[in-house]
């Protein structure tokens, strides 16, 4: 792709994002999409077949941008109290950094006529694999995957999206929650 095709996918992605957010999945339609990219309804449709097609794209790329990111941080020779640690702090670094593109996958994955029709999500499978090989190791307890995630995940996203807080409040809860996750799932 060119460059200047690059920008205008871009600008399209961007603008699905930020319309989602504002008006949700009804309230956005491809005009509005256009409008906003600064492009015209047809140059849409040369990236993107329909608007399904355009959110289940934009979200199989982030969702997996946030696995990616996830596993990047991981080294497999790590011990686990510290893998278990990376782990929970790049998912709360990445929400935090990446706010409202962690808020549209979150908002996608919440609705299920769209999210189930997504497949080949490699990014999860890669992190149900790491919670297997650790279990493999003996290094935390044979819990299900589905179970281990949910304990690793949800509180730290409660306290990265919790706007009562601050910084510091958000910081001394995260390594609370970081020792508890670990008293919690570790051998």
């Amino acid at each position: 792709m060119r460059k200047k095709d690059d920008e205008k996918v871009r600008s399209i992605k961007e603008a699905v994002i930020k319309l989602i957010l504002q008006e949700g999945f009804h309230g956005t339609s491809v005009s509005k999409i256009a409008k906003m990219a600064g492009v015209s309804p047809a140059t849409v449709y040369i990236y993107f077949e329909n608007k399904e097609d355009m959110l289940h794209d934009i979200y199989q790329e982030y969702s997996e941008e946030i696995y990616d990111y996830l596993l990047d941080s991981i080294k497999r020779d790590m011990e686990g109290r510290q893998q278990i640690e990376v782990l929970i702090r790049s998912y709360y670094n990445y929400i935090l950094e990446n706010k409202e593109i962690f808020s549209f996958v979150e908002q996608f994955s919440n609705c299920p006529s769209l999210a189930n029709n997504c497949s080949g999500k490699k990014g999860i499978c890669n992190i149900y694999s790491l919670m297997s090989e650790m279990k493999k190791k003996n290094l935390i307890k044979n819990y299900k995957e589905d179970n281990l995630l949910a304990i690793i995940f949800q509180p730290v996203k409660a306290i990265a999206v919790d706007s009562r807080k601050n910084e510091t409040q958000k910081e001394d809860l995260l390594q609370e929650m970081i020792q508890i996750i670990q008293n919690a799932i570790l051998r």
